[in-house]
């Protein structure tokens, strides 16, 4: 539980960071119990780039924070029901400029989607169920807003057998179940993968991940849990490069203040108090949640575009110190990067803008212009990556530890070989050249690369999702008109609204 008693609410990234300490974690990194997570020089620069989020609510209040018609604060942003589209579009500047701000992970998107996601999918089941779901989730986001912390989301199963459901699981384990209940709650073991910042949460809610079946109802469960709960485990994720942060010097790391963060969680009898337990057995309900999780989720990944931002600055920043920033070929790639980071952002961005009203008054984001924006993220930074190492040259991967170019004899050596046009200091030249290597092969690559390939779903699941949106049999008709075909017109039986919400003008979010 947050140190809420020594921080009270919690305001800056300071106190944040003051809140996690002393906390009964359990938490292995490199086969070793860690004391304390905060001090941990692996652990801190994910702890410093949540912070940020604080910070930036205090120095942005307008862009970082919102007014919630729930408690009636002034809440941060990441904690706050999406009560209009432009609610969503400044959820996508705000990630933007975090991104550009610690040029990594910042770790609270998914917490923010879950609770957004979970608003409109518990109102839905206490409609059919005449459950009290809604109201439960309502007063713990009453809670967090009110004590101002971190949320964190864990959807991910390791899944084992992937051709077989949970329930037909040879370990029933692999995927997060309940395994007990009495009157005063529920028991669930298991585990959660690739866990985003959880280390760092206050709270985490753990949510089914697939499409489950009557066959599954134990594993039909939505849940939060401090952070700290009894029975709970995290094995740190290893990062490439991540040893770097416990060296001496701060130019090897790259980005020495922010990094990311993931870890397995693994959850043995954890218990959850009925009053946290936002879906127990409705199991036709775990779709819609995932689906809305992941609408949501999957134009977050605009936070991607602002560590393009950083990525693009540091690209054009070597080509001015070797001396080559006006060269034809070094501007091309320069605009191609850009080109395909703001198509990122647009998609996102647009989503956001063609979002709706649901039942329960939260407002979701466009689905199919979600995709999109995703799709993008699978493929785009790596592109964006390519370009900024073409820049960059070989010195990204060969270049000198900083031990050597603080060593009396070869330091000197380093300043003359490594020079580069006149002017230019050569710790400047190493440290931009280090940053290139973070964002792309390093510790934040992980952020800006596989996990944008495989969060919030890996291209397939957006190509199936893309698939059952694009409205072919209206496309045909579109051009059956156009080419003159009277006879061969059929009206279309498609479940997809994109078109609807395209056009529409009445009652318009905009």
């Amino acid at each position: 539980m947050a140190n809420v008693e020594t921080t009270k609410t919690i305001r800056t990234g300071e106190d944040y960071i003051q809140s996690l300490r002393g906390r009964d974690l359990k938490v292995y990194l490199f086969g070793e119990l860690i004391k304390e997570p905060v001090d941990h020089p692996i652990i801190r620069p994910s702890i410093n780039a949540v912070a940020e989020t604080y910070d930036l609510a205090v120095r942005e209040e307008e862009l970082a924070s919102a007014k919630s018609s729930i408690t009636g604060l002034q809440v941060n942003r990441f904690l706050h029901i999406a009560e209009s589209a432009q609610d969503l579009v400044l959820q996508n500047k705000m990630q933007r400029k975090l991104g550009q701000n610690t040029g990594t992970c910042f770790q609270r998107c998914v917490g923010m989607d879950a609770m957004n996601a979970l608003h409109s999918t518990t109102f839905e089941i206490d409609e059919k169920h005449g459950t009290n779901y809604h109201q439960r989730f309502l007063e713990f986001v009453k809670m967090v807003q009110k004590e101002n912390l971190v949320i964190g989301g864990a959807m991910t199963d390791p899944k084992g057998d992937r051709s077989k459901g949970p329930s037909e699981q040879e370990d029933p384990d692999l995927f997060t179940r309940v395994v007990d209940k009495d009157d005063k709650g529920i028991y669930v073991s298991g585990a959660k993968a690739h866990q985003t910042g959880c280390i760092n949460s206050h709270w985490i809610i753990l949510m089914p991940t697939i499409r489950l079946t009557e066959e599954d109802k134990d594993w039909a469960v939505v849940g939060a849990i401090p952070a700290d709960a009894k029975g709970v485990t995290y094995i740190y994720g290893r990062q490439s490069c991540d040893t770097r942060s416990m060296e001496e010097g701060d130019i090897d790391d790259g980005n020495a203040k922010f990094g990311g963060q993931e870890a397995l969680i693994v959850l043995d009898r954890v218990f959850i108090p009925w009053d946290k337990v936002f879906m127990y057995g409705e199991y036709e309900f775990a779709s819609m949640l995932v689906e809305r999780f992941t609408c949501y989720h999957r134009r977050s990944y605009v936070c991607k575009t602002g560590l393009g931002d950083v990525l693009i600055g540091a690209a054009a920043t070597i080509a001015d110190y070797n001396g080559i920033p006006k060269v034809s070929h070094i501007k091309d790639k320069i605009i191609e990067m850009t080109h395909l980071n703001e198509t990122i952002f647009a998609a996102g961005i647009a989503s956001s803008h063609q979002g709706h009203k649901m039942k329960s008054g939260v407002y979701l984001n466009d689905d199919m212009l979600a995709q999109v924006c995703k799709h993008n993220v699978t493929r785009f930074p790596y592109e964006i990556s390519r370009l900024a190492q073409d820049i960059a040259g070989g010195l990204v991967v060969t270049l000198p530890s900083e031990k050597d170019f603080r060593h009396p004899e070869a330091g000197p050596l380093l300043k003359k070989y490594l020079a580069g046009r006149k002017g230019v200091d050569v710790e400047n030249r190493m440290r931009i050249l280090r940053l290139i290597e973070n964002m792309t092969l390093g510790r934040n690559a992980v952020g800006y690369l596989t996990e944008s390939m495989h969060g919030a779903g890996s291209p397939q699941a957006q190509r199936i999702q893309i698939q059952r949106q694009m409205q072919i049999g209206y496309k045909k008709n579109l051009a059956k008109n156009l080419a003159g075909i009277k006879n061969d017109l059929d009206e279309p039986k498609e479940s997809s609204e994109y078109f609807k919400r395209v056009f529409k003008t009445k009652d318009s979010v905009l």
